[in-house]
């Protein structure tokens, strides 16, 4: 069963089971401080291992004296102007600890290296669109193709026709008998302005032809014309791939969340990317 997201107070949320978590996706200040109290009732209810949250930096300190940390850092996050901390605190230690860490740090550093490309030339024989309603079935039979399991119900078209009447673009790219072989979504928080680029998948026969860059070059087109100040994403921390596709279009690296999100039936640590799509340039960590 899929993590629910509802609301606390007027603060947006995510959770349960599959990623054993509660994901703090929007925090309104009307709710603070109690809210700090209120997700952990929830957590030991629930016996959830960890907590991530997305924390405006005027409430860093807040959190901080709760016992979160710091894991991943994207500034001028809010409205261009004010940073976002991407937060943890660990109910579960063992969940804190990542076995992988020097292969992480190794995709980490590729990725670093890669120069950011100046023009990117389309790939042939495939057409890059935004996708309507009635591509709804076809992108959910992509997307359980490609994902075993996948923290939002990407595989049901009733979620997907769901989410595209609120702030979510899709976008794919469609070969030459029109099929849809490769997919990406854009979630927009319009009031901060900010823009995450995630959902990205391509059919196994479809990849490394620069399908994904390519989508997230035309998703970026469409997020200036809204108006959007910064794009980011939350890749795979092992994904070479992935990584260098948003190193190649110029994202910085923000950090990792260890352990963070439930792909394909195991909890995945994941890497922070992003990119202030107004020309201006932001600090980078590690």
């Amino acid at each position: 069963m899929a993590d629910r997201i509802t609301k606390l107070g007027h603060s947006t949320i995510q959770h349960g089971k599959e990623n054993d978590r509660v994901y703090l996706i929007k925090l309104a200040d009307d709710d603070m401080p109690e809210l700090l109290h209120r997700i952990e009732q929830l957590v030991l209810e629930k016996g959830y291992g960890k907590v991530f949250a997305k924390v405006p930096a005027r409430w860093l300190s807040r959190f901080a004296e709760a016992g979160y940390i710091s894991e991943a850092l994207v500034p001028l996050f809010f409205e261009g102007k004010e940073d976002c901390h991407f937060m943890a605190r660990y109910y579960d230690q063992r969940r804190s600890i990542e076995p992988a860490r020097q292969e992480i740090a190794k995709v980490i550093t590729l990725a670093r290296q890669v120069k950011a490309e100046k023009r990117l030339k389309p790939p042939r024989d495939y057409t890059f669109r935004r996708c309507r309603e009635k591509d709804c079935p076809e992108m959910a039979e992509l997307f359980g193709e490609v994902f075993e399991t996948y923290p939002f119900p990407v595989e049901d078209p009733e979620y997907l026709d769901r989410t595209m009447d609120g702030d979510v673009i899709y976008f794919g790219a469609t070969d030459q008998n029109e099929q849809l072989v490769s997919l990406a979504s854009a979630e927009l928080d319009p009031e901060a302005a900010n823009v995450e680029m995630t959902d990205f998948a391509t059919a196994p026969s479809h990849r490394r032809k620069g399908l994904a860059r390519q989508l997230l070059r035309v998703m970026e087109e469409k997020m200036r014309e809204k108006e959007m100040a910064v794009a980011y994403t939350i890749a795979r921390a092992k994904s070479i791939g992935m990584n260098k596709t948003f190193a190649y279009a110029g994202y910085r690296f923000g950090g990792t969340l260890i352990r963070n999100t439930q792909i394909c039936g195991r909890l995945e640590s994941m890497n922070v990317w992003y990119k202030q799509l107004g020309g201006q340039s932001g600090g980078t960590t590690s």
